[in-house]
């Protein structure tokens, strides 16, 4: 135990969040099964040492484990806990969860005895807490920590705060909104930064970041899908080809069938791993309003900008990158369905949504809300892209 202590205890120390995260804010952390997901990559292990430090400190009451560690191929969460309570802990942070085979049952086991434990666990996106693991459905309180939103990208770039806003606070006020930025930093000598490396915190680490990204993506596939899925490793080679197909195509329905030519597959095994991508965060599936899967999405596109400036030979067109932002930042509250002709979403099942590019011509339509790129302050219906990256 002095051993996970002594980790512990260098991990906080050195714990250094670039940005506060709002989920920080969020949780209730009065809460006594609390589980964050969120993509490989996008911070969780640091968002719970800074959870333990700003709370904590090194005080033994709060403790990190990493399920990496071989110590948990021999012995169990139960058992570590109860230990572990003993010696006056109060609070476990567990990470990496899905690492321990049958988690959900002892961290349920956990819970039942021991009433005066919290435990906090992270794991990936592609895990469905509630869905999948019954013993947790009524006790443990979700959270996905996403990666940086412009706004954040913006905050640490300038040592800003700006708030985040709502999107009714954006649609109604933005002009003003927009001054008040504006006042204080120009968005726009940052956007094309964020749009090309800003979404994964790692780009602030000294290493090649396209390359460390690559490797993220490949670890996304290699552990996150075929061990959360139980999918044999046979199979990685079909999932990694069919992601790069998806990535190298523009964004469109899907040929089903001819995926499943082209990875030697069936059209049902398609749809699953497409399904699992997307769990992944890899994609985003979207479909005509009043669908959902089964049944194949109207278009599929990268989850993040990121993502497309990392896959070799995307040819990265500007309309493109604009839609995936957009998509990508409306992603954490609000549903976004294909537009009709003329439109590129329609949000919340009621708000045409079009996304333009620089020197696109636009016959205003007064029904319909243009998000305008390179526009720095707007009017009326026309509201500039970079402040829909306020909104988380």
């Amino acid at each position: 135990m002095e051993a996970f202590y002594r980790t512990h205890a260098y991990l906080v120390e050195h714990a250094k969040a670039p940005v506060r995260r709002d989920l920080m804010n969020e949780i209730d952390w009065n809460d006594r099964l609390i589980g964050i997901k969120g993509t490989r990559g996008v911070g969780k292990t640091t968002f719970l040492l800074q959870y333990a430090k700003e709370n904590f400190g090194t005080d033994r009451s709060c403790l990190f484990i990493n399920m990496n560690n071989l110590y948990f191929s021999a012995n169990t969460i139960v058992d570590f806990a109860g230990e572990f309570r003993k010696r006056g802990g109060k609070v476990l942070l567990i990470d990496q969860v899905f690492k321990y085979p049958d988690w959900s049952k002892e961290l349920r086991a956990c819970y039942d005895l021991y009433p005066d434990l919290k435990i906090v666990f992270t794991g990936s996106s592609v895990m469905r807490l509630k869905e999948e693991n019954l013993e947790l459905r009524d006790i443990v309180k979700s959270y996905n920590l996403r990666g940086f939103s412009f706004r954040e990208f913006v905050n640490l770039q300038t040592g800003m705060d700006f708030p985040a806003y709502t999107l009714n606070d954006i649609l109604q006020n933005h002009e003003q909104i927009a001054r008040t930025v504006l006042s204080k930093v120009h968005p726009l000598n940052y956007f094309q930064d964020y749009l090309h490396h800003g979404f994964y915190p790692f780009f602030l680490e000294e290493r090649n970041f396209s390359e460390n990204l690559l490797k993220t993506m490949n670890m996304m596939i290699e552990v996150d899908i075929l061990l959360l899925k139980q999918i044999e490793l046979k199979y990685l080679s079909k999932i990694k080809k069919l992601l790069y197909l998806l990535a190298v195509d523009e964004p469109k329905a899907p040929n089903v069938s001819q995926l499943a030519n082209d990875i030697q597959t069936s059209r049902a095994t398609v749809m699953n791993y497409i399904k699992y991508l997307a769990d992944a965060r890899l994609i985003n599936m979207v479909y005509p309003h009043g669908e959902e899967f089964p049944k194949k999405p109207a278009k599929i596109m990268m989850h993040n900008t990121n993502l497309m400036y990392s896959i070799y030979p995307v040819t990265v067109k500007e309309q493109d990158v604009l839609d995936t932002f957009f998509l990508n930042t409306m992603y954490k509250d609000h549903k976004l369905y294909k537009g009709d002709k003329n439109i590129s979403f329609l949000v919340n099942d009621n708000i045409p949504f079009k996304i333009c590019y620089e020197g696109q011509r636009v016959k205003n339509n007064p029904k319909v809300t243009y998000a305008m790129h390179k526009m720095e302050i707007g009017r009326g219906n026309q509201i500039p892209l970079w402040l829909f990256g306020f909104l988380y």
